[in-house]
């Protein structure tokens, strides 16, 4: 009898450390193999590893038939939306067969060790699997919905990214134009979805007008890791900051001059509005690249949207470049 105490308390001891240890995040060795993660888990991580703060990018969508005044009618919405959802099921399939691909890389990153595949919460297989089926199924839906011109659109996207993630994105000048042109690409969907001419003036500013962000973004990072050893991205390290500022100042004046020659352009709808509406839009076009440029001058230039919400003045100047611009595609 005293003896079956402690082995009676024994074995309670080892059952409740069993439930804490069962309870407990599964932790691993670095460079070990990930406990196998329950199927919620997975689906919470694979969700993650799409990025959604990234999905507002994708609402660049509706700049074509805004241009055109073709934006609020069924047919437009429908395809729209439809659009939105197959561009960002394909940002999706790149970012799944990034993370897949970099997961033993990222796994010694001090920030992208967090990301769900290399902490293990989604197996890289899964990963793949998941980034290839939406790289299939999106093209194929767009063929069948939309139009093949779309479907094409889609697989030069993500045939374009993918390259750049395997190879591009290490090639000075290249990474910088590849960037810009998956903006540039959201831009153009949705006239082409709708059987939209895309203006001159148009293509040429939503390109540079990306340049100038894509190349303000790269400019900071190189200004903030000046000095220092391992920066986040190797290339950064083949740039000089002189010649990211020149990229940036370079493609910000052609922006601003696209954009101008479309508001001075005469022709194309009959001028009835109460206001000049194109011609006023210009100020608050100038003043808003102005004020991007100051945090792309302190260096501060991070994720376009992060800079435009979080800086007040900026917001308010796009609120209202947003109205003048959309009454004078309504003519109104």
């Amino acid at each position: 009898m005293t003896e079956t105490a402690p082995l009676a308390g024994s074995a309670h001891a080892d059952t409740a450390t069993n439930q804490g240890e069962m309870s407990r995040p599964q932790w691993r060795a670095p460079g070990g193999p990930p406990a196998r993660p329950r199927a919620g888990a997975v689906l919470r991580g694979l969700l993650k590893t799409t990025r959604p703060k990234q999905w507002v990018k994708n609402s660049l969508v509706v700049a074509a038939p805004a241009a055109a005044g073709r934006l609020f009618t069924r047919e437009a919405l429908t395809q729209v939306t439809l659009v939105f959802v197959l561009f960002t099921a394909c940002a999706a399939a790149v970012y799944l067969i990034n993370d897949a691909r970099d997961a033993a890389a990222d796994r010694a990153h001090p920030t992208k060790r967090h990301r769900p595949v290399a902490a293990g919460q989604v197996p890289v297989p899964v990963a793949y699997a998941t980034g290839a089926a939406l790289a299939v199924l999106a093209p194929t839906a767009a063929a069948w919905l939309s139009s093949p011109v779309v479907a094409a659109l889609l697989t030069a996207y993500i045939g374009m990214q993918l390259a750049y993630c395997v190879s591009l994105k290490h090639v000075l000048v290249i990474d910088l134009v590849v960037v810009s042109t998956g903006f540039l690409m959201r831009a153009m969907i949705g006239g082409v979805a709708l059987g939209i001419p895309l203006s001159r003036w148009f293509l040429i500013t939503t390109g540079f007008g990306a340049l100038f962000m894509v190349s303000a973004k790269r400019y900071s990072e190189a200004v903030q890791m000046a000095g220092k050893a391992g920066a986040t991205r190797a290339l950064l390290t083949e740039y000089s900051t002189g010649y990211l500022r020149f990229v940036w100042q370079l493609a910000a004046g052609v922006a601003v001059l696209a954009y101008c020659m479309w508001a001075l352009e005469e022709g194309g709808v009959p001028h009835t509005s109460v206001l000049p509406w194109r011609q006023l839009s210009m100020v608050a076009f100038v003043l808003a690249v102005l004020r991007y440029a100051v945090f792309a001058d302190r260096g501060t230039a991070g994720e376009p949207e992060d800079v435009v919400l979080h800086d007040r003045a900026l917001a308010l100047i796009g609120t209202v470049w947003l109205a003048m611009y959309g009454l004078a595609v309504a003519n109104w």
